[in-house]
């Protein structure tokens, strides 16, 4: 959980074997999950999602368990996200959290006007 809200964690399965936990000093595994409004990597700090989980190899059958959940990741970021002050654009948004998609700036402005 994340406040009220459900965890953002990628969906069961999506990423194949890649270990999306790392173990922190003794502690136990930290997801590489995030939620909003800031959409940052609850394990590395990082702007989600985060090198780590972008690293994740993404063939034609992972992206297809993808994109629905991404899609409703994105909804949710680009009405956290968008009009913040120095915040990214919901192009910048969509681009940032469907990455594992080839998308121009035209579809991902599509995709972001879908989606508000």
């Amino acid at each position: 959980m994340c406040g009220n809200k459900p965890r953002n964690d990628p969906p069961a399965g999506a990423l194949g074997a890649y270990p999306r936990r790392r173990v922190t000093h003794g502690g136990p595994p930290v997801a590489h999950a995030a939620c909003g409004p800031a959409w940052r990597c609850d394990a590395c700090g990082h702007d989600w999602p985060c090198p780590t989980l972008r690293a994740t190899p993404t063939d034609a059958a992972r992206r297809a368990t993808l994109i629905p959940e991404y899609s409703r990741i994105t909804r949710r970021a680009i009405r956290d996200l968008r009009g913040r002050p120095g915040g990214p654009d919901p192009v910048a948004i969509v681009r940032r959290f469907l990455w594992f998609l080839p998308l121009t700036d035209a579809e991902a402005r599509a995709v972001a006007l879908r989606l508000r």
